[in-house]
């Protein structure tokens, strides 16, 4: 079972959370001066990172809060959770 530490519910079993994706991808300064070429890439073109990867993962199930969870993705394991605005502890 993997367990995801929530910042206010404390620790869940996954099946509470949906995956939301990159945390690491960073919007366009300017999203009217972006090109199509741009959002496609922006929106399509991800790394498969092995390794410590930073995502965003939603709790559905509980409290409905936006977190961030840095997981290493060749074991699943959670190496540390923090709110989607906050900064992971390393």
């Amino acid at each position: 079972m993997l367990l995801i530490k929530c910042p206010w519910c404390g620790e869940r079993d996954m099946v509470e959370f949906t995956h939301g994706g990159d945390a690491t991808k960073v919007y366009p300064k300017d999203p009217n001066a972006t090109t199509s070429e741009e959002w496609h890439d922006f929106i399509y073109l991800r790394e498969n990172p092995c390794g410590e990867h930073v995502e965003y993962w939603h709790h559905v199930a509980g409290c409905r809060q936006w977190l961030k969870v840095r997981r290493d993705t060749t074991t699943h394991d959670i190496l540390t959770t923090a709110p989607a605005d906050g900064d992971l502890d390393t």
